[in-house]
């Protein structure tokens, strides 16, 4: 949980708004919230508790580029480069500790309501 915590606030900026215990923890970014919930020891996740990957918008095309060298700066690698989609959004893919797949991206119709 402690890893997690310290990625979702040093590396994309979060800050932790309410942990009521080690099980359990939530995040801000003053526009999008994360819960993060440890399962019971012995319990696996299900297949309705997957996900392909949760994303986080940015307002500009650069911010795509900037995120990407900050997440480089962190030591993390990248699983897809930036790039720029047919639709004029533009994004990049990367992991957290867990494993979860996550995606930075511009999207016109959406990116002027982001942070």
């Amino acid at each position: 949980m402690q890893k997690s915590i310290e990625f979702y606030s040093k590396v994309l900026g979060m800050k932790l708004e309410w942990m009521p215990d080690e099980d359990n923890a939530y995040l801000t970014s003053g526009q999008d919230n994360l819960a993060l919930h440890k399962l019971p020891p012995g319990v696996e996740p299900g297949r309705i508790q997957t996900i392909h990957h949760i994303g986080f918008v940015v307002r500009r095309p650069e911010d795509v580029d900037r995120w990407a060298e900050q997440i480089r700066r962190h030591g993390l690698g990248l699983v897809q480069e930036p790039k720029t989609h047919r639709d004029g959004a533009r994004s990049f893919y990367f992991h957290d500790p867990d494993g979860l797949l996550i995606q930075l991206i511009y999207h016109p119709p959406i990116s002027d309501k982001s942070l």
